[in-house]
């Protein structure tokens, strides 16, 4: 069911605002809530229903509560001067006043990537986290990292080809990391312990008891630390442009000057179309990329998490350190890297592969931190995929 008005429509399926057919940049606890006054628009709502439906009965201050409703109606228009949609109820609550349609949603599509659903988790802390099944065959988790989104990815020209590539042999089982993505936004702790309860909590959710895991970039870290954890359970490790130690707690000087000038960036150009930062962004992930591809930047930043949350989520990254667990892992490993990898350097992969004992490593050649299809590694990388899970090695 998706429920129209005006040019806007909420369809609670893919947790989606479209605007004009097109999906507009929403954050999780701001769908609840347009999503619960849109449901109960046939009276006024109260501030403690509120509070229940979107918080979850926590205690919450009525500033948080005033600018979730500010930005409930920024996403659609409204303001608190006009109330078109949203109405202000005095002492009593709000209501959904303007007039809504309800209608079925279209069939969802039955090719590549877009096989899949959709379904909410908690991780130990209480956090909501979204997480993906699709594709068949054995099943392969990725793990949650910096700047996606379950629905938006579908149709990423960076994200999809990747996604439709592992579906075709595997079980996909992803999830947007806290602070990012359809997960919850609003987070305080992003602690690498955070981050691998949120794998446990996608992985218990999609009942997954033994599975190969697929850490990148920073994925990979957090796919060392559940490994570490759970031994039982990950048949197959494979981590891909990763690192044991992040960039601000390397000896290297340069690094530690780069991951700080990200910082800069990312808080001044987050998600803004002709920023330097776009440029300085696909230099760094993507400078192999098409003209298609690099554009798609803006809007992967501007739907996946704020600036804010961009600047946390990367400042706690530069942070990871599990260099003291990548020696007492035994799974079977594969460690990926590109030879020329302008985000995590090729020293990274290799230290990774030297550390953790019997891994293999491939060195892929090329610049770009996500392999893309134009790539002359591309097909390498997934036969090495299959052959090390499928095929029963390296």
């Amino acid at each position: 069911m998706r429920y129209l008005f005006g040019d806007y429509a909420l369809v609670p399926e893919t947790r989606e605002l479209l605007r004009a057919g097109r999906s507009c940049p929403v954050e999780p606890q701001v769908f609840d809530l347009l999503l619960f006054l849109v449901r109960e628009r046939g009276r006024v709502v109260s501030v403690e229903e509120l509070i229940g439906a979107v918080w979850n009965g926590r205690i919450v201050s009525d500033s948080a509560i005033g600018a979730r409703i500010s930005a409930a109606r920024a996403a659609i228009g409204d303001d608190g001067a006009a109330q078109k949609w949203i109405g202000t109820v005095r002492r009593r609550g709000f209501r959904f006043v303007g007039p809504v349609e309800e209608a079925e949603a279209a069939a969802a599509p039955t090719t590549g990537a877009e096989r899949q659903r959709v379904a909410l988790c908690r991780s130990a802390d209480g956090t909501r986290i979204a997480y993906a099944t699709g594709g068949a065959g054995y099943p392969l988790v990725k793990a949650g990292h910096w700047l996606t989104h379950l629905e938006h990815d579908r149709h990423s020209p960076i994200w999809r080809p990747l996604l439709e590539r592992l579906e075709r042999r595997f079980r996909l089982v992803r999830y947007d990391q806290r602070g990012n993505g359809l997960s919850d936004w609003d987070i305080a702790d992003f602690s690498l312990d955070r981050f691998v309860e949120d794998m446990e909590a996608a992985v218990d959710a999609a009942g997954l008891d033994r599975f190969a895991l697929y850490g990148t970039s920073q994925g990979a870290p957090i796919a060392v630390a559940y490994a570490h954890r759970h031994p039982d359970r990950v048949s197959h490790l494979i981590l891909h442009g990763g690192f044991e130690k992040g960039r601000l707690l390397r000896p290297s000087e340069r690094e530690r000057v780069e991951g700080e000038a990200i910082l800069a960036l990312i808080r001044h150009g987050w998600g803004r179309p002709g920023s330097p930062f776009i440029d300085a962004f696909a230099t760094m992930f993507v400078p192999e990329g098409s003209r298609e591809q690099i554009d798609s930047l803006v809007e992967l930043q501007r739907l996946t998490t704020s600036s804010e949350n961009a600047a946390a989520l990367r400042a706690a990254i530069d942070r990871f350190d599990v260099s003291g667990l990548v020696g007492e892992i035994a799974t079977p490993t594969l460690v990926i890297h590109a030879r020329d990898d302008g985000v995590q350097p090729l020293e990274e992969g290799r230290t990774l592969a030297a550390r953790i004992k019997g891994a293999a490593f491939l060195q892929l050649e090329g610049r770009n931190h996500v392999v893309l299809p134009q790539e002359k590694a591309w097909p390498t990388l997934f036969e090495a995929i299959e052959r090390f899970v499928l095929g029963g090695g390296a």
